[in-house]
């Protein structure tokens, strides 16, 4: 395998707007534009890795080349997990379908410190025993509607996470090294979402979703106030049963671990 086929092809595009190159994988942002790196790895034709810890004086829109169809490829978005970056906000990861994520441009914000899996939908399900599988995850498997799930970073995780960022391996190594940790931190966040008992799941649209982050986000913000469902639910123009249940699917149980008073586990749980 060829150095450049193991490059993400958006790296040298991004290198051309910022007018640089890429090296060892990575694109270091040119001071006149910011500062940080991308860096990006193309394990096989399956699996892929982009390492975004940057900061941009503007945001910018790269046309992705590779617009990969429907039902192809599963992100694992892992958000706040750079050591440097975490600051106050809490590590976490989104698991979604190829259809969550549909035009052909690619946002680079001016401020991003994510760690970006994309495995192939079909290679996934060869690695696992499917016999037993929960419908949550034949679902994501099949990945034929728009879905996504955020789970919490626990200790494990961030412990491997930490070691595909900073460790030091050789280059001989390196694509093998990097290869089994991104492998290790998808089959433990498949073993998380396994024990969500959810079903049915329900077809996820950006409106929703959008209402549903904004309001879980003022839950956070007033944490010693218990949030009332109803109250919620009409905020969100859901009914309680639809704002419960979508609520629910996206963040499971590890919403509840980062809310503080017990009255409002109570109360948002059913």
């Amino acid at each position: 395998m060829n150095l450049d086929s193991t490059v993400p092809k958006i790296l040298p595009l991004l290198a051309e707007r910022l007018g640089t190159v890429v090296q060892n994988r990575t694109v270091l942002i040119p001071e006149t534009f910011g500062g940080g790196t991308c860096s990006g790895y193309v394990f096989n034709e399956h699996l892929r890795l982009l390492i975004l810890n940057y900061d941009l004086r503007e945001d910018l829109i790269v046309k992705s080349p590779e617009v990969m169809p429907p039902g192809k490829m599963i992100l694992f978005k892992f958000q706040n997990v750079i050591s440097e970056t975490q600051g106050a906000n809490r590590p976490s990861v989104l698991i979604a379908t190829s259809h969550m994520q549909t035009d052909g441009v690619v946002p680079i914000h001016s401020h991003r410190s994510t760690l970006n899996i994309e495995i192939d939908a079909q290679y996934l399900k060869s690695l696992l025993d499917t016999s037993d599988l929960p419908p949550l995850l034949q679902s994501l498997l099949e990945n034929t509607q728009p879905l996504l799930f955020e789970e919490m970073i626990f200790p494990s995780l961030q412990a491997i996470v930490d070691a595909i960022v900073s460790e030091t391996v050789e280059e001989t190594f390196k694509l093998f090294f990097l290869r089994v940790k991104v492998e290790e931190l998808i089959c433990r966040l498949l073993m998380v979402l396994k024990k969500r008992d959810q079903t049915p799941l329900y077809a996820l649209n950006p409106h929703d979703l959008e209402i549903i982050y904004t309001i879980r986000d003022q839950m956070l913000a007033r944490l010693e106030t218990p949030p009332v469902i109803e109250e919620l639910a009409r905020q969100a123009h859901m009914s309680s049963s639809k704002f419960k249940r979508l609520f629910r699917q996206i963040f499971g149980d590890s919403f509840l671990v980062i809310t503080k008073p017990s009255e409002s586990k109570k109360r948002l749980v059913c």
